[in-house]
């Protein structure tokens, strides 16, 4: 099984590039193969029309919160929320979330999936800082033109599929909340980097056998990256492989999902959080 993991942006650029980690999956290893860097969003389509089988990890949120698709109004179906944010274009997408946010009263402003509870990731909403709702903007429309299989949300082709991935909670999972990549360059530490080496040493060295179930191997040069992007986009590999391995049972995911927002690959999110104690 072919598998990749795409750190995805949501204005690709030769300075911020889409960073692509081509992989081999048999069941038992997850091996990295090369790093592709696209710098437009040409060679991302094209690589979502390859011929199957392989399976996607892609770092971005491919829907909304229920609460704003039926809150706003937009149509309630993924596919059909996805087109209809793609035709209001990229200005008329910060006007509408800006509008709703502006209405709204504090703590109500940006709301998160049940995905994004459980992981710990911000709203899809979000524009600035990490715009991770820009990211939305550019990436889900062109999942829903692109006729994959997003499980919960697309039938499309079987031996296309594309599931969410999300590196952070992978990351936090092996080494807590240590910062571990940047994009500045004033503050690319030698410490950013130990974290990175750190990530991929615990993974080889057994943990990701234990949280997925299979084996991984990496080269060291994947921590070399200061913004991190290689390294997270094996790591959206390594999810992935998961869900493959998982396909029989939804991909690993939660058989509730909800359908309007979708999911996150990965085994951590599938134990509720515990219930915050009553006042």
């Amino acid at each position: 099984m072919d598998v990749l993991g795409i750190d995805f942006t949501s204005r690709p650029s030769a300075g911020k590039p889409i960073a692509c980690a081509r992989c081999a999956f048999d069941g038992r290893l997850l091996r990295f193969r090369a790093s592709d860097r696209w710098s437009s969003y040409a060679p991302f389509e094209a690589a979502l029309q390859r011929p199957g089988p392989w399976i996607v990890g892609l770092d971005f949120p491919f829907g909304q919160s229920r609460t704003f698709i039926e809150t706003v109004g937009w149509p309630t179906d993924w596919r059909g929320y996805a087109l209809y944010a793609d035709s209001l274009g990229r200005t008329g997408f910060r006007e509408a979330l800006d509008t709703y946010r502006l209405s709204r009263a504090p703590g109500e402003r940006e709301h998160r999936r049940e995905a994004d509870r459980r992981a710990g990731s911000i709203s899809p909403q979000k524009l600035y800082g990490v715009p991770v709702g820009l990211m939305f903007f550019e990436g889900a429309p062109r999942l829903g033109r692109s006729g994959v299989t997003i499980p919960f949300l697309q039938e499309g082709d079987p031996d296309r599929v594309v599931v969410e991935a999300y590196p952070g909670v992978l990351a936090r999972a092996v080494i807590g909340k240590r910062p571990y990549k940047q994009d500045t360059r004033k503050l690319q530490t030698k410490e950013r980097r130990d974290a990175r080496c750190e990530i991929l040493k615990i993974l080889s060295e057994g943990e990701a056998r234990r949280i997925y179930g299979f084996e991984i191997e990496a080269p060291q040069s994947l921590c070399d990256d200061p913004s991190g992007d290689d390294l997270d986009a094996f790591l959206c590999a390594v999810q992935a492989a998961w869900a493959s391995a998982s396909r029989a049972d939804n991909f690993g995911m939660p058989r509730d999902v909800d359908r309007l927002e979708g999911w996150i690959a990965d085994p951590s999110l599938n134990t509720p959080p515990p219930a915050s104690p009553a006042a």
